[in-house]
């Protein structure tokens, strides 16, 4: 008796797709014949493709499914058919191409946005800072402007803000109330910047004002003094009002700054670089300096500025100084090294702002424009003297030589080249 289903056991030799023998030998190659084991018809398998690999076929003897595994083309390679995918792509979509131009284009455009934002937000700061309290308005019998723009620039003895500390490490003393220890006129034009400086020790007569406080006029007498007698009498307005009456010469704009702010610009930039051509002393001021090149902080360079006494001619000699240090002070400060660092620009800018008085009508271009004008000076492009002097007058004050000084006015309305010099 059979054990096997009667579909087996009567048909060992006849349609077997996939279904086996019965006999318990396996059945050879002629009996398989799903499987072809000789090799495919197509093209020979490259030198170093994938080794030669069994073709399926329906069970017949004709040609069926090839999946191209035996010619290593299965993913897109050559001859199988598939798309040509680069290496190390995965059959994804390769990466497109930055497009620079629009990348520069965004950089540009936000470099910009932030220098306009960081530029708008520090000239509001600076702007904000400045102390507009000179009313040039309450000066009265003005005489004609002229070419250019002429500045008063004024050092006083201010104290304002000063500690105990401040004043005896500045040796400033303690004095009430600011006088003028500096008092320059610079005409910045289109033929060249020139810097005179006014010893404060210069003879001048007080003329016909208006009271800065009380709006009162009051009748000039005839009265002479010396030029810093005015500022002490009252304030700015005044001794704008006796430069212009002395002079003939309309002044646009002024700017004064105390003893404290003036040492933390100096302290701010880092220190002034100057040259001392001879060594001086002077215990009133704290001046104590040898000859050469040396860079005093802002303790020393209010002192190298006050000295008077230590010279032959005081007052002449101090305000050649003067002009020295603060065109070399100008020159430092305005450096790409400063302007373009904010670790240095905001403490310099700071420092001066705090302290510094102007008239109303200035902006921070005009007090640009000031700077700029006194380190072209120093660079060359301009001219600095004293006020012609002729000699004392009967008082014992600077007498001023009034031919040159009338010339030199003219010179400066027409803004046409100083050709007049100054002691």
């Amino acid at each position: 008796m059979n054990d096997w289903p009667e579909g087996w056991s009567g048909n060992n030799g006849g349609d077997r797709h996939g279904r086996g023998g019965a006999s318990a030998q396996p059945e050879g190659p002629r009996v398989m014949r799903q499987v072809q084991r000789g090799r495919a018809p197509g093209p020979s398998a490259p030198p170093h493709g994938v080794p030669q690999q069994p073709t399926y076929t329906d069970g017949h003897g004709e040609g069926g499914y090839d999946s191209g595994y035996n010619t290593g083309q299965v993913y897109g390679a050559p001859g199988g058919g598939g798309p040509q995918d680069p290496p190390g792509s995965y059959g994804r979509d390769p990466r497109p191409a930055p497009d620079w131009r629009r990348r520069i284009k965004w950089t540009a455009i936000t470099l910009v946005t932030v220098l306009v934002v960081v530029s708008v937000g520090t000239y509001f700061w600076a702007d904000s800072k400045l102390k507009r309290e000179v009313d040039l308005s309450k000066v009265i019998d003005r005489p004609d402007a002229g070419e250019g723009t002429n500045y008063l620039i004024v050092g006083s003895d201010s104290r304002a803000g000063m500690s105990a500390e401040e004043k005896k490490k500045l040796h400033t003393g303690s004095a009430a109330g600011k006088r003028t220890d500096s008092m320059m006129i610079l005409h910045v034009g289109d033929n060249g910047n020139t810097m005179i400086s006014l010893p404060r020790d210069s003879n001048v007569t007080i003329p016909t004002f208006k009271g800065s406080e009380s709006g009162k006029t009051y009748q000039g007498t005839g009265r002479q003094v010396k030029l810093n007698a005015a500022y002490a009498e009252d304030g700015p307005e005044l001794l704008v009002r006796t430069v212009e009456a002395n002079t003939g010469l309309r002044i646009d704009h002024y700017a004064e700054i105390g003893f404290g702010g003036f040492a933390k610009i100096v302290d701010a930039v880092g220190g002034v670089e100057m040259d001392i051509p001879k060594a001086f002393k002077d215990d009133k001021s704290g001046a104590d300096f040898q000859a050469g090149k040396q860079t005093l902080n802002g303790e020393q360079a209010l002192a190298f500025v006050r000295t008077r006494y230590a010279f032959a001619n005081s007052d002449l000699d101090r305000t050649k100084n003067q002009q020295k240090f603060l065109s070399a002070l100008a020159s430092q400060t305005a450096t790409p090294g400063t302007v373009l660092n904010p670790f240095k620009l905001y403490p310099t800018m700071g420092a001066g702002l705090d302290t510094l008085t102007v008239d109303t009508d200035m902006s921070l271009f005009d007090l640009g424009s000031m700077f700029w004008a006194m380190k072209g000076i120093t660079g060359g492009d301009g001219k600095s003297m004293n006020m012609p002097i002729s000699g004392n007058s009967a008082n014992g004050n600077l007498q001023w030589d009034t031919a040159k000084v009338k010339t030199l006015v003219n010179q400066l309305k027409n803004d046409e080249k100083v050709t007049v010099s100054g002691n």
